[in-house]
């Protein structure tokens, strides 16, 4: 996340009303909630996951035990048994 000016986008009577707010600070003005993407949203992630998820559950319907699932993909107990879990459900 790159700084702009404010000079640069904002009305000079805006950036008035805000200077007797915070005067020389750097503030954050977040997105608007339906501007927000979800988490993931811009990345392969999920679907990286998800497969990651499924091979996981194939390993452990294949006979491997939750001690070697966690060893094979560096994941603690209470993750693969969440895991498992869901994709059980």
């Amino acid at each position: 996340m790159g700084y702009r000016r404010a000079e640069e986008i904002l009305p000079a009577e805006l950036i008035e009303r805000i200077q007797q707010f915070v005067d020389g600070q750097n503030i954050y003005i977040p997105k608007r909630t339906d501007n927000r993407l979800e988490w993931g949203a811009r990345t392969r992630i999920r679907q990286e996951l998800a497969v990651r998820n499924h091979q996981i559950y194939a390993d452990y319907q294949g006979g491997m035990r939750i001690a070697e699932l966690t060893d094979k993909y560096c994941l603690s107990e209470k993750s693969i048994q969440r895991i498992i879990r869901d994709m059980k459900a």
